[in-house]
């Protein structure tokens, strides 16, 4: 069985649609908008060809339209996108997000898994990195042969004593210093991290289109063409796993 794993699609469907992998099963983790300014195709393909899918924190606040609370950095992009979104959105889509579950276990393949965006202490928030004993710590009483998060925008699979914890990266807004688009292919039980290459000045040409202001364009221009690079007077939003980034990651 071929899984695909997909994450923090973030609205940019050039990305997303640039991911042509043949799978029979394809899991989503969360953050299918926000940040991009083109969530419809992204949501109606999660919605058409995805077997499972979590909330996560981007979903939650545009499902329940609430604004984004910072006007620089990464929450300057999302104030500036946000209100794109309740625009082209319709009632029923924004239901699919707000309906999420902010977990999801399920058995493929013989094999059982946990799905949550973040971590399983806090589904939608907290920012967990590639840290054993941090992980080991918050699967206490999950089991599970493999625990599938996303948020951190970073691609990892971490062992543990019975467990795979995988995060696949973001589809749309990578943050590892790479500007492909991040997935992840299980295929009979091989984990397999992938990128491909998508048209970022197409995305960007989008938000241009959607009236998106100069300043959050310049800040979302930088970040996806460098991969996760914030401009100088940025970069204190972007210090490891701060809270500064946490309500916008």
């Amino acid at each position: 069985m071929r899984i695909l794993l997909l994450a923090d699609i973030h609205s940019n469907w050039p990305a997303l649609e640039a991911i042509q992998e043949p799978f029979d099963v394809c899991l989503c983790l969360g953050d299918l908008v926000d940040y991009g300014t083109d969530p419809v195709p992204c949501v109606e393909w999660i919605r058409q060809k995805a077997s499972a899918a979590v909330r996560g924190n981007h979903d939650h606040a545009v499902a329940q339209r609430i604004p984004s609370r910072r006007s620089t950095g990464l929450g300057r992009i999302a104030s500036a996108a946000r209100p794109v979104h309740w625009q082209v959105l319709t009632p029923s889509q924004l239901s699919f997000l707000g309906r999420l579950p902010v977990t999801r276990r399920m058995e493929l393949d013989d094999r059982s898994f946990y799905l949550v965006h973040a971590t399983p202490r806090d589904p939608l928030d907290e920012y967990l990195k590639n840290d054993a004993a941090g992980w080991q710590a918050r699967l206490d009483g999950i089991e599970a042969d493999f625990v599938c998060v996303g948020h951190t925008h970073q691609p990892f699979c971490l062992e543990l004593e019975r467990t795979l914890v995988i995060n696949p990266g973001s589809v749309g807004q990578p943050r590892d210093g790479d500007p492909r688009a991040a997935y992840c292919l299980i295929d009979n039980g091989k984990v397999h991290l992938r990128r491909v290459e998508y048209d970022i000045e197409r995305t960007l040409n989008q938000m241009r289109q959607c009236g998106i202001p100069d300043d959050a364009f310049e800040v979302a221009a930088h970040f996806l063409r460098t991969g996760g690079r914030m401009l100088p007077r940025e970069s204190q939003l972007m210090n490891g796993t701060s809270a500064a980034a946490d309500d916008e990651d």
